[in-house]
Parts: structure tokens; sequence; C-alpha cells
């Protein structure tokens, strides 16, 4: 069967959300998302029409083994075989140098592989950002050379430490001012100040590194808090890795 009629169910269990789509080798058919917290309930994968013929289940789960066996149990009605993928020394082009190649998560393994996919239209070195429960800042040169990247707490997470850590600090949201005047401001304002700080440092990294301009491609549920805030253009692919796994399955057939 060739990749142009397999129809792939890819999911993307993150530690917050999990979303799934379904691809018919061309084009999405079918996008949706759920909590990561009902991963085992009847709702997690309900907008998937009953008899809907899948061919390939590929996952990315970085939400730990519990939510693994969840999303099993979910799609074992299709009676398809899941693949669970993990971080490769080096494939679809893209190589790992991370010091163990394993090690890097499958999240930020398949954002890098749809970037380097989307690299052929604008040619030049990619800044994989993820803005998430954590933030991930991640440099692929132009020939697909993964060179590291920098894992910090996403906007939520910093404000909610504050909110552990001390006594009196509120763990709500508030509103960004580049000069806040309240307490509920200047929580919010430092993450997304803290975020958008190391976003900047890895672009100004890897320029360094590559005497080039990168091209900088986020996703997450934060990218939009943050984007504001960059001095620099932001392609803002809600979807990352969903096709980075929809590649991988590709690279595989």
């Amino acid at each position: 069967m060739s990749n142009e009629t397999l129809q792939i169910l890819a999911v993307d269990a993150g530690n917050t959300r999990v979303k799934w789509g379904l691809h018919d080798g061309s084009s999405w058919l079918l996008r949706a998302a759920f909590a990561t917290a009902q991963a085992g309930s009847a709702e997690a994968f309900s907008h998937l029409p009953a008899g809907v013929r899948v061919d390939r289940i590929i996952v990315s789960n970085v939400a730990g083994p519990i939510v693994a066996n969840a999303i099993k149990d979910a799609l074992y009605r299709l009676g398809v075989p899941l693949t669970f993928i993990t971080s490769a020394d080096r494939q679809c082009g893209v190589t790992n140098h991370y010091d163990r190649a394993d090690a890097l998560g499958s999240d930020r393994w398949a954002a890098l592989v749809a970037a380097h996919a989307a690299l052929y239209a604008t040619p030049g070195p990619q800044l994989v950002v993820m803005a998430g429960t954590a933030l991930t800042v991640d440099a692929i040169t132009a020939e697909g050379d993964f060179l590291g990247g920098v894992i910090v707490p996403g906007p939520a997470l910093m404000r909610s430490a504050l909110n552990r850590g001390t006594a009196q600090l509120p763990g709500e949201p508030g509103d960004y001012q580049t000069f806040p005047r309240n307490t509920l401001n200047a929580i919010s304002s430092g993450a997304i100040e803290a975020c958008s700080g190391a976003v900047q440092r890895m672009y100004t990294h890897l320029s360094a590194q590559t005497g080039d301009v990168p091209h900088c491609i986020a996703s997450g549920g934060a990218i939009h808090q943050l984007a504001p805030h960059l001095p620099f253009p932001v392609t803002i692919n809600d979807n990352l890795v969903l096709d980075g796994l929809i590649e991988i399955v590709r690279a595989s057939t």
C-alpha cells in the first residue's frame, strides 16, 4: 500500500494535552485534542468516527507509561498495532547530535523532522520552539544537523513554581506590561520576558554558529503569548509534532 493511500492516525501525547489527527498520506482528514488527564476516559478519541479505516498508528508520548497504556487501551478497538517513536541517530534527513540520541524527547525529535521537511521551502538554519508546559528551543542547520537545545519552564509552569515556592505570590495569570505595577502582572510579564529571552538568545547563538539568519518555527499553546515579544518572524504550526510523525511514517514505508 503506497503512502498516498495509507490512512495514518498520529498521536502527540504531551504533559498537558494529547493532540491527534487522521492523515490520508497527502492531507489531514481530521484533527482533535483532549486533556492528557482524560487519556483513559471514553472521551479521549470520541471524535474518531466508528468504523473509520486506520492503517497505521504512530505515537509520540512524553507523558509517561500510564498515559501510554491509556492510549493503547483507547485505540485497541481499531485492531492496528501502535508504534511509539523514540529519537533516532538519523532519520528523515536529520542527524541527532544529542549525547545520547534516544534521550531526546520524542516530541522534540518529531518537531525537528517536521521543521527540516519544511526547510526545503525556506532554506537555512531552523530554530524550533515548542512552548507548552516546558519551553524547548532547538537548533538545526540547513543540512539537517541537530546542534542541541535548551529546556526551561513554560510561562504557566513559571507562575506555578513561584506560587508553590513562596508564601504570598499568587499563581493566577496576569497581563503583560513592559513595566508592571501589580504582582499578578509582574509575575506573568516576568515569565514572558524570561521565555522570550531564552528564544532570542538561542536565535543569536544559531545565527553566530551558522553565519546565516535562522527561520523560527514554533508550536505549543504558549507560543501565542511569546511570539508578539520576539524581534524576528515566527512561523506558528500548531501541529508540528503531528506533521513530523507523518514524515517518519513516510520514510519507513
